[in-house]
């Protein structure tokens, strides 16, 4: 693709960046058939190839406007797209880019303003949430059914103990939403690491990734809440933590952008690359050698599994989920249209409510096409949005294998 960049950007590092990743665009068109809103759509400028042009006029200088925004607003970011691109073209990075620049030059009614300002502050703050949540669940019996299935119960939490002291140590992002939406996530990783002889630790204070805010364009906070996640951790990894790990692959996914985020930081750029070193998903530490040593006995019971996309694109793992599952015993069903998002993604459900449901409803037949009893998943927001109570239950991954744990 040729590019004339306008001139206040040209020379700048993002500019370069930009103009890199627009020039690798061929054109194909391949992105289109993975693309969510472009299959329900069929509209090229909700489509990969559509978008990256708008970003390519506006950088070159013509005015943005709402319409440009509506569309990148649409896009899930699920980076199907990147997959599926033969150049190997770095489309969330473009995102990011084009999505900055269109929102100062087209800015937000008041109101989507507040809005979006609101869930930044309710969302990336465990403390907040939390709050939130209890007060939640206090009127839920008063509120309208439809509200109700979005307030998630209450669940008993299993005791754990932790691997003994002076064992192999990891750092445990616990995340933002994920302790009061489903607190057992986390101490399911810290049962089936404890027999492995590796300890789990927390850190104090904040613990989101600080994706929410980078989505919603708030990049300054986001780059505030990396560069304390990096101080954070940085004493344990000297320490000798091997390893800094979190349960939901939508966080995993954010932190391994900190060097982006944080490229231009001189204070940052080189420890937010070391960091990246130290990453893991727990399938990348709950490895087939490791699993075959716990006690486990596989439940009877058919499983589909939701791979999120942030496991498939952004981290690359596809597959391995069904691979731990058949090798530890479990009985999987045949999934439908596994590359194809299920219209979580972050805080889109709630901005985009109308795509984001016919997206369930969508990745619901395709993993209810044989009839499974259990669903699994990988990551808290895929799970809270396509669990229902009158549904095929749904779990995370983590949480079947720890109950299946034998005592």
């Amino acid at each position: 693709m040729q590019t004339a960049l306008a001139e206040y950007i040209r020379e700048t590092s993002e500019g370069r960046e930009a103009d890199k990743i627009l020039r690798a665009c061929v054109h194909c068109g391949f992105c289109t058939a993975t693309c969510p809103t472009y299959q329900l759509l069929g509209d090229e400028l909700d489509g990969p190839r559509g978008r990256i042009y708008q970003i390519k006029v506006v950088l070159e200088g013509e005015p943005a406007s709402a319409t440009i925004r509506e569309h990148l607003d649409r896009c899930l970011t699920c980076r199907a797209c990147e997959t599926t691109c033969p150049s190997g073209v770095d489309y969330h990075r473009l995102l990011d880019i084009g999505r900055a620049h269109v929102e100062r030059q087209a800015p937000r009614p008041l109101g989507e303003r507040l809005r979006r300002r609101l869930l930044i502050e309710a969302l990336s703050y465990p403390r907040r949430f939390a709050a939130l949540l209890r007060l939640g669940r206090v009127v839920r019996p008063l509120l309208p059914a439809k509200l109700q299935r979005r307030i998630p119960v209450a669940k008993p939490l299993r005791r754990c103990d932790q691997a003994a002291p002076g064992g192999r140590q990891m750092v445990l992002l616990e995340g933002c939403v994920q302790p009061g939406l489903a607190p057992e996530i986390n101490q399911a990783l810290r049962r089936l690491l404890a027999p492995l002889g590796i300890a789990l630790q927390g850190r104090p204070g904040n613990d989101c990734c600080g994706a929410v805010a980078h989505h919603l364009s708030d990049t300054e906070r986001a780059r505030a809440l990396a560069r304390h996640n990096i101080d954070a951790w940085y004493p344990a990894i000297e320490a000798g933590a091997e390893a800094i790990i979190t349960t939901a692959s939508g966080c995993g996914a954010h932190l391994h952008d900190y060097p982006q985020l944080l490229a231009d930081d001189p204070a940052y750029a080189d420890r937010a690359k070391r960091l990246v070193q130290y990453l893991r998903d727990p399938l990348q530490v709950l490895t087939r050698d490791q699993l075959a040593r716990l006690p486990l006995r596989p439940r009877k019971a058919r499983i589909a599994v939701h791979t999120p996309c942030t496991l498939q694109h952004a981290l690359k793992l596809n597959g391995l989920i069904e691979q731990r599952l058949r090798d530890l015993g479990y009985t999987l069903g045949a999934v439908e249209e596994g590359h194809l998002c299920c219209g979580s993604a972050g805080t889109y459900s709630i901005l985009q409510p109308d795509l984001s449901r016919q997206l369930r409803e969508r990745k619901l037949r395709a993993l209810s096409s044989d009839h499974p009893d259990l669903i699994v998943t990988a990551n808290i927001g895929c799970l809270t949005h396509l669990d229902s109570p009158n549904g095929v239950p749904v779990r995370h991954w983590l949480d079947l294998l720890a109950e299946d744990l034998i005592d």
